[in-house]
């Protein structure tokens, strides 16, 4: 990527204060893009944001509403959209659908509606899931299989990518969606997802409950790929004829439940310990991605195998007690 593409560029990121979209927010502000974040959440003091928050622009607000995203747009103009903003704990979502159908399929054409017509926007990337494709058979997901999902959280990821598609074939609006992997890293403190909770039994000394009965396959990626291919799609979008695809970005390496947890434990030099619940519901048993098509169009591909993953991740945990 032209390191000086980002410089001076005016971006907003929908749910900055997240897991992502800290991440994302952080390499564009250290790119020299000029960052303006909504979020509803209030920021938290161990974000890997920290001290750059003083370098964005940031708004409270729930994109919900379509008058918090529409003034954001016509305030500030950017140039490049990242949307990432969502309810993204499936079992969150299974416990209140309205809230998670409010939040990623309202708050998608909220958006998108915001930015029709808008000559300044050249490029937005939505983030889709890899869940939006429900379950299938035949393995791996590519971008051509149809999106089906099932349960509440992968259902508001099938109807938001379509929509994304429909604002892009109706209004020609520069927009692409990702679907990832699951992704982890440093600064996720959601211990409903698996590595966080993981890390933290294993530095406790303690055994993993896991929810399924160990044997569920998924892909799991390190966060600062998946950054790398967000803005390197957005920057692909600019100008050339991307807009309307969808990427898959993945690691191409599924793994079970226990492999993963194996996996975390070795990183933080503890012997693995589980207890199997198997209560899971509302969750596909076996999925993971296909990321040949980012490969081949954008020329990205993940920089982190899971045990440099892994290791970065531990680290940053053991640094961060407060954080699990």
């Amino acid at each position: 990527m032209d390191a000086t593409f980002w410089r001076g560029k005016k971006v907003l990121v929908t749910g900055h204060e997240g897991f992502l979209g800290s991440w994302l927010s952080v390499r564009l502000i250290e790119r020299g893009a000029r960052v303006v974040g909504i979020d509803r959440a209030a920021p938290r003091p161990l974000s890997v944001l920290g001290g750059l928050r003083g370098r964005m622009t940031r708004i409270r607000g729930d994109i919900s509403r379509a008058a918090v995203v529409r003034g954001a747009i016509d305030r500030h103009r950017p140039a490049v959209i990242f949307h990432l903003a969502a309810e993204a704990i499936v079992g969150e979502c299974a416990a209140n659908p309205a809230r998670a159908f409010a939040a990623n399929i309202q708050g998608t054409w909220n958006l998108l509606e915001a930015a029709r017509g808008k000559a300044f926007i050249t490029a937005i990337v939505a983030a889709s899931s890899d869940k939006a494709y429900g379950c299938h058979r035949n393995l791996p997901y590519r971008e051509c299989f149809p999106l089906r999902g099932d349960y509440p959280y992968d259902v508001s990821k099938s109807c938001a990518d379509l929509i994304c598609r429909s604002y892009f074939l109706t209004y020609g609006l520069p927009v692409c969606v990702t679907r990832c992997g699951n992704i982890y890293g440093p600064g996720d403190f959601h211990l409903e997802r698996i590595v966080p909770e993981a890390i933290r039994c294993a530095l406790a000394g303690a055994p993993l409950p896991i929810r399924s009965d160990g044997r569920f396959t998924r892909d799991y990626i390190y966060v600062s790929d998946i950054v790398d291919g967000y803005m390197l799609l957005a920057s692909r979008i600019q100008g050339g004829r991307l807009a309307g695809e969808a990427f898959n970005l993945s690691a191409g390496k599924p793994l079970t439940v226990l492999e993963l947890a194996r996996a975390v434990y070795r990183a933080a030099g503890a012997p693995p310990a589980f207890r199997i619940l198997n209560t899971a519901r509302c969750e596909i048993r076996r999925q993971y991605l296909s990321s040949r098509k980012a490969r081949r169009v954008l020329g990205w591909r993940p920089r982190h195998t899971l045990a440099k993953g892994l290791a970065l991740t531990v680290r940053w945990y053991r640094d961060h007690p407060a954080s699990i």
